[in-house]
C-alpha cells in the first residue's frame, strides 16, 4: 500500500497544575520543509506565533484535540494525553494513511499504521508542526482563561507550578481549571470550587 498522507502528532501540556492538555496533528504536502518549524520548545513565543501562521498555509489537514483538567482527573494524564491525540487525528480534514507519534507510546486508533519517534518534534517536520500548534493553541487558551482568573498568571506560566502560581493557590485555592489531583498538596486551602 503506498503511504500518501502522513500525519505528524504531538501534545503540549502533560506537567502544568491548570488547563487543558492539547494534541495536534499535521498533514503536509508531501516534500513541503520550512526552515521555522522545528520543536517548538526550540522557539520563542514570537517565532511559534509565525510558524503558527505558516503551518495553517501550508498544512493539507490540521486537527486539535482538548481534554480538560476533569477528565484529566478521572482518567489520569497518559490517558487524557491518548484521547487528546485521537480526537486530533479524527478532527483531521483527511484520513491519514500513516501516523508519527512523538514519544515512546500510543494505543493506536482506527487501525491505521503508526510509529512511535523518541524526540520526534526535533526530528519529523510534521511532528515539529504539531508541537507548535498545539502549544499556541493551549498558550492562547490559557492567555483567555487568565482574563477569568488574573491572579494566577496563567497567560505568563500556561498553568506550569511557577512559584507564583503555587503562591497563588496558596491563597486564593483552587479553580475549576486546575488538575486536582496534580494539586493534591495545596487541596487543604480554601478552594474556590
Amino acid at each position: 500500500m503506498s503511504i500518501k498522507y502522513t500525519a505528524g502528532i504531538d501534545e503540549v501540556g502533560r506537567g502544568p497544575l491548570s488547563g487543558p492538555v492539547v494534541s495536534a496533528a499535521v498533514i503536509f504536502p508531501e516534500g513541503f520543509s520550512h526552515e521555522l518549524i522545528k520543536d517548538s520548545k526550540k522557539l520563542s513565543a514570537k517565532k511559534r506565533e509565525e510558524a503558527f501562521e505558516i503551518i495553517q498555509k501550508n498544512a493539507l489537514a490540521i486537527g486539535i484535540g482538548v481534554v480538560g483538567p476533569a477528565e484529566i482527573d478521572r482518567i489520569n494524564i497518559l490517558q487524557a494525553t491518548f484521547i487528546s491525540m485521537k480526537k486530533a487525528i479524527d478532527n483531521l480534514q483527511i484520513i491519514p494513511d500513516r501516523l508519527l507519534i512523538d514519544g515512546d507510546k500510543f494505543p493506536g486508533h482506527r487501525g491505521i499504521p503508526f510509529e512511535c519517534i523518541i524526540k520526534g518534534d526535533s526530528k519529523v517536520q510534521a511532528i515539529s508542526a504539531a508541537s507548535i500548534i498545539a502549544k499556541v493553541t493551549r498558550d492562547h487558551e490559557m492567555k483567555r482563561l487568565s482574563i477569568e482568573f488574573p491572579n494566577y498568571l496563567w497567560d505568563k506560566n500556561s498553568g506550569y507550578g511557577t512559584k507564583e502560581h503555587i503562591n497563588a493557590i496558596e491563597s486564593l485555592g483552587l479553580t475549576e481549571h486546575h488538575r486536582k489531583t496534580f494539586c493534591t498538596r495545596f487541596l487543604s486551602s480554601n478552594s474556590i470550587f
